[in-house]
């Protein structure tokens, strides 16, 4: 019997998301003690109800107490934060998502997805609310991680634990919850929908329906969902499920896509969810672009290239956001239509003309993902917005009107002492080093190889890591902000190339030992598995059928 037929057996009968065997084994034996619920001589109501209600409780606590540790520290350090730096931190691209949301129009740079977040929770003018319904994300997070792992597949406790910590107490976790941008959400629904997948042992139509509909929204949330786009779809593929359950994934992500895409058209005159692409591959070919390799390079190009040496050069970014970025020769603002396909061109002739240079420049940025300690990178501005810092900038003049708009009132970050020091302290030593989640994707690589299991679970979060880790430097630049979403899904990963088990094709019908018993319990006593023939004796099931069918 394996651990995930077991598991499927006992999803039908638990209703706790939590709950387990031992768990339920144990509510029986209470329930049998107090009779069921009914109140002995002398006991008031009040008093059953109550150790009614401990006798549920107890076994809970039992069975999860280390998970719920580890959560309660969490929150407590959310409570901290929230205290400390009131009631939001901010970054460069926050202004600009508030800003969108009052104007009410697809943004030219990035996808709408977390503007629609703000713009649902703009009512109550609130970014102490953003940031709430943020940090219970992240707790969320780790919440589908262990119960997927602990209630669903039926891993060791401790397994489902330690795949769950991380994304609770990382300080960079907390620090990117408590800022104004997309990328916990993202990581939130992107949680979410590998969680369904790997849940749900049969897809159907309806339910791949719900899939698609949430994958759209993760790639509207952010840009580089569209990596998991393909992951989710290949891993259906490979996982053979109807094709009617395919179609109906596809269409279901498609419909709201092009929808946006449609509006998109419509306010900048061109169909696409962004306009940003051509920009940013074009900063990232800066790294290594030398204009005199690159063959039959067009008069209207010439402007891009740059005289200075390519070990001088500045990061990536500087060719977007730069004073005197080459892209600032060409007229029209940065992203225009224009300028973004004719940047676009010259990045795809530099890579032609340079693939090596291009390779190695990306392969750097990823294995820069795993160093042991956080460099001041890619400046030191950018590198301390990431930072629990001792004072806090006010928020530059251009963006204040769209801030004290939505907030109805000064938005600017406070800084609250003895708080603000606690999570200082904190972030200096607690967190998830590079080299670490190294370590965790060799863990999972480790199980793989060790159960040969190639197409198993575990490769769902392991393409998303991928995905997630290689294209920021395929086609922009490096930043550690985006390592931290990432960080969730490897550990799952990890947790799941141990945890025995393997996908049972749709269709097909379960083996005699999927059908008996609990996740991880034993199987049901012999006398439960056979059935009363003419009411007279006890055979098994099979037996049962050749002698009740007609001769």
């Amino acid at each position: 019997m394996t651990f995930a037929a077991d598991a499927d057996a006992h999803a039908s009968g638990a209703t706790d998301l939590l709950e387990t065997p031992d768990q339920a084994e144990g509510l029986d034996r209470n329930d049998s003690a107090t009779g069921g619920g009914r109140t002995g001589t002398g006991t008031s109501p009040r008093r059953a109800r109550l150790q009614g209600l401990g006798a549920r409780v107890r076994p809970f606590l039992s069975a999860h107490w280390p998970f719920l540790i580890i959560l309660a520290a969490g929150l407590s350090l959310r409570v901290i934060t929230m205290l400390g730096y009131r009631w939001a931190m901010w970054f460069n691209d926050a202004f600009q998502y508030v800003q969108t949301a009052l104007e009410n129009e697809p943004h030219i740079v990035r996808p709408n997805g977390y503007v629609f977040f703000l713009q649902a929770l703009e009512p109550f003018h609130s970014f102490a609310l953003i940031t709430t319904v943020q940090h219970l994300m992240g707790l969320g997070i780790a919440v589908m991680i262990y119960a997927l792992l602990r209630r669903r597949l039926g891993a060791a406790r401790w397994v489902a634990t330690l795949a769950a910590a991380p994304v609770v107490l990382d300080a960079y976790q907390i620090q990117l919850e408590h800022m104004i941008l997309s990328d916990v959400p993202f990581t939130f629904l992107m949680t979410g929908l590998v969680t369904l997948i790997l849940w749900w042992r049969d897809i159907t139509a309806v339910r791949g329906a719900a899939l698609g509909a949430l994958l759209a929204l993760t790639v509207l949330t952010r840009s580089v969902g569209m990596a998991l786009l393909l992951v989710v779809l290949v891993y259906l593929v490979i996982r053979r499920v109807r094709w009617t359950t395919l179609a109906a994934a596809v269409v279901a992500c498609a419909i709201p896509l092009m929808g946006y895409a449609m509006w998109f058209k419509a306010e900048h005159g061109k169909f696409g969810l962004s306009n940003s692409s051509g920009p940013f591959l074009y900063a990232r070919v800066m790294k290594f672009a030398d204009c005199h390799k690159i063959k039959n390079l067009p008069v209207e190009e010439m402007p891009l290239c740059t005289q200075v040496p390519a070990t001088d050069r500045p990061s990536s970014q500087f060719y977007v956001w730069g004073n005197s970025s080459p892209l600032l020769r060409l007229p029209g603002d940065m992203f225009n239509n224009d300028k973004s396909a004719e940047a676009g061109r010259f990045a795809k002739r530099a890579i032609l003309a340079q693939p090596g240079d291009y390779f190695q420049a990306m392969a750097y940025d990823v294995v820069r993902v795993f160093f042991w300690n956080r460099t001041v990178f890619p400046d030191k501005f950018t590198y301390e917005l990431y930072q629990f810092r001792t004072t806090a900038a006010p928020n530059p003049d251009w963006a204040v009107p769209f801030t004290d708009a939505y907030e109805h009132g000064p938005a600017d970050t406070r800084v609250v002492e003895p708080f603000a020091g606690v999570m200082r302290f904190y972030q200096k030593w607690f967190y998830l080093r590079g080299t670490l989640l190294g370590v965790i994707l060799l863990v999972a690589a480790a199980g793989l190889i060790r159960r040969r299991d190639w197409f198993g679970r575990a490769l769902l979060p392991l393409g998303a890591v991928a995905g997630l880790l290689v294209t920021p430097a395929a086609s922009a630049e490096f930043d550690y902000r985006y390592v931290v979403p990432a960080i969730p899904m490897a550990c799952l990963a990890a947790a799941l190339a141990w945890v025995p088990g393997r996908h049972r094709r749709p269709g097909v019908p379960p083996s005699p030992d999927e059908r008996d018993g609990p996740a991880g319990g034993p199987r049901r006593p012999v006398r439960d598995r056979l059935v009363r023939v003419a009411g007279s004796r006890l055979v098994r099931p099979s037996r049962a059928r050749r002698e009740s069918s007609p001769s």
